[in-house]
């Protein structure tokens, strides 16, 4: 006798007869004798007792049509075997009606889910192939039904589904010290140690794009010109033993010497060992300078998984105030205003300066020069972007400025925005460190489903009381993914597991890396808080106080209740400011088709990003800042402040240092600056009038805006997907 169900998903069910009977049925009804009920009742019984105790849905289907064949009723059979087929048939054609599309190179918003990535080339389209059909198989076989209902009743979101069977990891912070030093070997390639400052750029090129293969998110090397300065020291030693092989004299006591800063300057009139230090100087500042321009140029070229996409990188620095760190950082910033190719704007990797008091932020500090310059390249090439160290919740108590190694103790963040610095189990720092995973909650959602109640204090706690029953769910799903994560074997990631991710070195080829993952961490996302304070009070967080006030009091909520969870799951959950690029109009789609269009909720093509006021109401900076500042320290997990500004940027670098001004006054974590910047898509030509039509150079008609996306560039708005169109079309500048 049939008890449980084996369903084409895996799940195991109960044994209903009442389907058996509804299916024969719906067949009897398309044929001119019409039903039998004493018939369906006939075969249902003799199914239901001669067949095994388990049985899959095919095998029952199977012993319906043997049934129906030896029955009277052999027209029902073929209605039956024909209703199968259909079925199954329109089982495939959604899976079809993707791969035509993805085959046909059409722009929509499955082949534009990300930006960054070409699925217009034959790597690209593999890729989405293998994306689409992966996500089906993960919702089958390896999240709950509980995580699986809630995607589909879009309650989350979870993200980078299609690399859940490959155990990967999200991020991770190059020690890039580790590498250059030590050398590294990942599959078939080998490297030895740096000695010149040329090696050093390229392995740094190498290792981000090698994690790139084994992670399914970004890569970025958390201190770059700590990392770098010693191999302008090598480079310069190498310049004068060039000198001394051609003029034979001995220099050894400048090898070492105390320098100021690398700075060229013309060697006519300079004698003895002032002349050869100067010309020694001048070929490492052109030597550096190559480098910087090779690592720039590399990173916009060197392409990763499988040839579609260009690394996922991002840089920290501005901290190093020795002269070979300045030598970096000078010449980093040289090359990135001048841009790449025809000048154009490099897109990677995402440059972030480490704005720090005492070092670089004041008119006395030791880079405060450099700072300035970052400014001036921000204005014209929108990086730097910046991050302050001196937020309350970025700091360390073993930072000193006396240290030669205080950047390990300075947060670094990702270019689109994650962030990963306290740690439960381990060091606190950024280093060696990322996100495991990360799902977002569609917090709209669970608000308009409580706009029935019409008392607001009552509303407001049956959303809170939702909120709860859905971030305990996002924490065991979260887990689920760790624990599936952590079996893994080290030589699945073989630089990973060698160089970078901390304690990785310790493991064995056939070791799980579940010793070590758990210093990453797991992050609970959200979108919508705007939308959400709307459904709940009328109004968003911008444009009335007792909304923020609102929208505080629930990301803090969130904020207590991943602490709640570290502590019962043994991870380090944090709450991240979504950076939602595909998810933007997913959940508005749905919640639309569900609810209707709600004025200032579902009423446009996507939610707001994360906790920002909506790019669409009129602002000053001033007052933005002041609005979403308190959120950075509750969304320990990555956040971003960004500002619209008008004009030609470039003539204008104050207007930047104003920006940076806002976020150390309103100790705000990480911000950036969109300001109008338009390409010649043809020759590369850019400018920033307000509306470019044709290019001044060749004439071409093919311009397109540099638009900033979820916190990294893109150099076309082609790839944009329909939502974040929408929404870029709706920002107003903050005036």
């Amino acid at each position: 006798m049939i008890q449980t169900v084996v369903k084409r998903d895996g799940r195991i069910v109960g044994y209903n007869e009442e389907k058996i009977k509804a299916a024969i049925r719906k067949a009897m009804l398309q044929t001119s004798m019409g039903e039998d009920e004493s018939l369906i009742g006939k075969i249902t019984d003799r199914i239901g007792v001669t067949g095994r105790e388990q049985m899959t849905v095919e095998e029952i289907q199977d012993r319906v049509e043997y049934e129906l064949m030896k029955s009277p009723r052999k027209e029902v059979a073929k209605r039956y075997i024909a209703y199968r087929d259909q079925r199954s048939i329109a089982r495939r054609a959604k899976t079809r009606e993707v791969f035509l599309e993805i085959i046909e190179a059409k722009n929509n918003d499955v082949t534009r889910e990300n930006a960054n990535m070409n699925t217009d080339s034959p790597a690209g389209m593999m890729m989405k192939f293998a994306s689409e059909t992966t996500k089906p198989f993960v919702d089958d076989y390896l999240i709950s039904q509980e995580a699986r209902d809630a995607v589909k009743s879009s309650y989350i979101h979870i993200h980078d589904k299609d690399y859940y069977p490959t155990k990967s990891l999200t991020c991770v912070q190059h020690p890039l010290d580790r590498i250059l030093k030590g050398g590294f070997i990942a599959g078939h390639g080998e490297s030895r140690p740096a000695k010149r400052i040329e090696t050093a750029s390229v392995i740094g090129c190498i290792s981000l794009e090698t994690a790139q293969n084994e992670m399914h998110g970004g890569q970025a090397i958390p201190a770059f010109d700590f990392y770098l300065a010693p191999y302008v020291r090598s480079s310069y030693i190498e310049e004068l033993k060039n000198i001394e092989a051609m003029t034979g004299e001995d220099l050894k006591e400048l090898y070492n010497e105390q320098l100021d800063d690398f700075l060229t300057a013309p060697v006519e009139g300079l004698t003895g060992k002032n002349r050869y230090r100067q010309h020694a100087m001048n070929r490492t500042v052109a030597r550096v300078h190559q480098a910087m321009e090779a690592f720039v140029h590399n990173m916009n070229s060197i392409h990763s998984r499988g040839g579609n996409q260009v690394v996922f990188s991002s840089i920290n620095y501005g901290t190093d105030t020795s002269a070979e760190g300045r030598c970096i950082i000078r010449e980093l910033l040289k090359t990135t205003y001048l841009g790449v190719g025809n000048g154009a704007t490099a897109i990677f990797p995402i440059q972030i300066w480490k704005v720090k008091k005492g070092v670089n932020y004041d008119p006395k500090d030791r880079n405060y020069d450099l700072y300035i310059e970052a400014c001036k390249v921000t204005a014209r090439r929108f990086f730097p972007n910046f991050v302050n160290l001196d937020a309350t919740f970025n700091t360390h108590e073993k930072w000193n400025e006396k240290d030669p190694e205080r950047y390990k103790y300075e947060v670094a963040t990702m270019g689109c925005r994650t962030r990963v610095f306290e740690n439960r189990y381990g060091e606190k720092t950024s280093i060696g460190r990322g996100n495991l995973s990360f799902t977002t909650i569609n917090i709209v959602r669970l608000a308009i489903e409580c706009m029935s109640y019409l008392d607001k204090d009552e509303r407001i706690e049956h959303f809170f009381a939702k909120l709860d029953d859905v971030l305990d769910l996002t924490a065991r799903q979260l887990n689920d993914r760790f624990q599936f994560q952590k079996s893994a074997l080290a030589k699945q990631f073989p630089l990973l597991m060698t160089r970078l991710w901390n304690g990785g070195e310790k493991l064995g080829p056939n070791d799980t890396i579940e010793p070590v993952i758990n210093q990453g961490t797991l992050g609970i996302g959200f979108i919508g808080l705007a939308e959400c304070l709307v459904a709940l009070t009328g109004k968003h967080h911008g444009e009335d106080a007792e909304s923020q006030k609102l929208g505080l009091k629930i990301i803090s909520h969130m904020r207590d209740r991943a602490v709640e969870f570290s502590e019962q799951y043994n991870h380090n959950y944090s709450i991240l400011a979504t950076p939602a690029e595909g998810l933007a109009g997913k959940f508005t789609v749905k919640d639309r088709k569900a609810f209707g269009v709600l004025p200032g909720i579902t009423d446009r093509a996507y939610y707001t990003n994360s906790n920002h006021v909506p790019v669409y109401y009129h602002c000053s900076p001033r007052h933005k800042a002041k609005i979403e500042a308190p959120y950075h320290d509750l969304t320990r997990g990555g956040h971003i402040f960004y500002v619209e500004i008008d004009g030609d940027a470039t003539h204008n670098p104050k207007a930047i240092s104003d920006i940076v001004d806002l976020m150390h006054t309103h100790n705000i974590g990480y911000c950036s600056v969109n300001h109008n910047r338009n390409r010649c898509m043809d020759c590369g030509y850019e400018d920033a009038s307000d509306s470019l039509d044709q290019c001044p150079k060749c004439q071409s008609h093919n311009i397109d805006k540099l638009q900033r996306i979820t916190g990294y560039l893109v150099g076309t708005t082609d790839r944009w997907n329909s939502a974040k169109l929408a929404e870029l079309n709706d920002r107003v500048i903050h005036k």
